[in-house]
């Protein structure tokens, strides 16, 4: 029997005799092993993306709307339209009446423009803010600070703006006591929020945060808002339960009548998330076996032609000792070779495409290590798979006609 080196020799001495076909043999695994690697680390990162950035709320805030937060149905988001609005006397009452809730406030927005001497931003976002929602929202003021309850209470022109259009309107200078114009209203900028990115190639740094009051006064009175609520984890679900029998009551809701309105938290967002993610991670999951299946039937297909054109190598072999398992170890050994070296291969490219992707476009990527060995793992397992028949057949070749082979 010869001894690992030496089979491991020999296999790559028979790849090295036939560089070209070897390489065409290892490229369908390659890019199989590569599709795959891609679409997980994008899948991972999109998963991580979305625990960071949209469903930014913590564990403890949850929010309450007349539309739904996180549902496929466009059916349910057209009859939510119909529903009453909720309103500045509905926040109010839940944070009069709701004793686990620790902060309760208000947000509402719109798109507009806004103006800086002579710059523009367009598709601005107009957020409306209570002033409690400094001490509910997760973001992070960078400079400056948040509005006051006084500030509110007067409808004093003062805003919070994102870092897009703190860039675009002040490139190297502190935003923080500008003056821009929004909806032929000045507003002095007191503070500039921490950059979020994009999502999905939607800017989410292009705001303007300006006090409820002044909001409703430039968007109409009636605007529906989404109330925010923080609570302590302890009284997570009883806040929620509490919000929800204030609204009730409020709204004549009794029994089990369906209700008019939508409460949404941190996992609700993540339920959704993976509900899409997993359909499309399957689809890709399933195109990337393929591709994977069919690299390794192009690796048995070239191995057995690969036998039939080293007859005369394996009867030599044969007749000067080897049995039966050395050439079966011989042919085993090139098919996972290969099948491991277009696997590394796979896994290289498919996290250059995945760094490409994160770097140069919106489709985040997480490059983790058990992706990586997923990858190998999966090479070796089509390499064994693939390579079991034709190194039978090679091992059980007899001596003395494969001598006679041309």
């Amino acid at each position: 029997m010869l001894a690992v080196r030496d089979n491991f020799a020999q296999t790559f001495a028979a790849l090295r005799a036939h560089k070209l076909r070897s390489s065409l043999t290892m490229l369908g695994l390659t890019m199989g092993v590569a599709t795959l690697i891609t679409v997980m680390t994008l899948v991972q990162g999109a998963n991580q993306f979305v625990e960071q950035k949209i469903a930014n709320l913590g564990t403890n805030v949850f929010q309450i709307a007349r539309t739904p937060f996180a549902v496929t149905d466009f059916n349910i988001i057209i009859k939510s339209l119909k529903y009453k609005k909720i309103e500045m006397d509905d926040v109010l009452a839940i944070a009069e009446r709701c004793p686990a809730c620790a902060a309760v406030g208000a947000s509402a927005s719109t798109t507009t423009r806004a103006r800086y001497q002579d710059k523009e931003a367009t598709d601005v976002s107009l957020a409306g803010q209570t002033a409690s929602m400094a001490d509910i929202d997760t973001r992070t003021i960078e400079r400056g600070r948040p509005f006051t309850q006084s500030e509110a209470d007067h409808s004093a022109h003062v805003c919070l703006v994102g870092i897009t259009l703190a860039e675009q309107f002040f490139p190297g200078e502190s935003p923080v006591g500008k003056v821009i114009r929004v909806r032929n209203e000045d507003f002095t900028i007191i503070g500039m929020l921490e950059k979020i990115g994009s999502v999905f190639g939607q800017d989410q740094d292009n705001f303007v945060i300006v006090p409820m009051p002044v909001f409703l006064r430039m968007n109409g009175i009636h605007s529906s808002l989404t109330i925010n609520i923080r609570a302590t984890k302890e009284n997570f679900q009883a806040a929620q339960e509490q919000a929800r029998l204030v609204l009730r009551s409020r709204r004549h809701i009794s029994g089990n009548a369906e209700e008019d309105f939508f409460i949404g938290t941190k996992e609700s967002y993540m339920a959704l998330w993976r509900q899409i993610s997993s359909a499309f991670f399957a689809v890709f999951i399933m195109v990337s076996a393929i591709s994977a299946l069919v690299g390794g039937i192009v690796i048995m297909n070239v191995m057995l032609v690969s036998v039939t054109e080293r007859r005369k190598e394996i009867g030599v072999r044969r007749a000067m000792g080897a049995t039966q398992l050395d050439i079966l170890r011989q042919f085993m050994a090139e098919s996972v070779v290969q099948c491991l070296l277009g696997g590394f291969v796979g896994v290289t490219l498919g996290f250059f495409i995945a760094l490409i992707l994160r770097n140069y476009s919106p489709f985040p990527a997480s490059v983790q290590t058990w992706v990586a060995v997923l990858g190998v793992v999966l090479s070796s397992v089509i390499g064994l798979f693939f390579g079991i028949y034709p190194a039978v057949r090679a091992s059980r070749l007899d001596p003395i006609v494969a001598l006679r082979a041309e």
